[in-house]
């Protein structure tokens, strides 16, 4: 069963259908569309990561939106990432600040 230390954050990725879709567009795209797909598809690419390094960017972006550095305020940093995610755990958060703290 969970335990009170895990972290449970799902990291959702509905890449595929999008990158098919873009490659769909592609074939049927005319000469001035094809650069703008082919950009839209390389930035897609690019999202890719494992689910911590997810997790991490996500923490960051939520930490950037309340103005709040982790680095140096991590209590701060952890009290407004559970404000900003309700039901989420004490030590889930802290776990999750220090993910980003590690990844800094």
């Amino acid at each position: 069963m969970f335990s009170s230390r895990e972290t449970h954050v799902v990291v959702l990725r509905e890449l595929d259908d999008a990158r098919t879709a873009l490659r769909e567009a592609m074939t049927a795209a005319t000469a001035e569309e094809r650069p703008g797909l082919e950009r839209a598809l390389s930035i897609l690419d690019g999202l890719g990561g494992n689910e911590q390094q997810l997790k991490a960017k996500w923490v960051t972006g939520l930490l950037e939106q309340a103005g709040v550095d982790p680095r140096t305020k991590e209590v701060v940093a952890i009290r407004e990432l559970r404000r900003a995610v309700p039901g989420l755990s004490l030590a889930a958060a802290v776990d999750l600040v220090k993910q980003v703290n590690a990844a800094a």
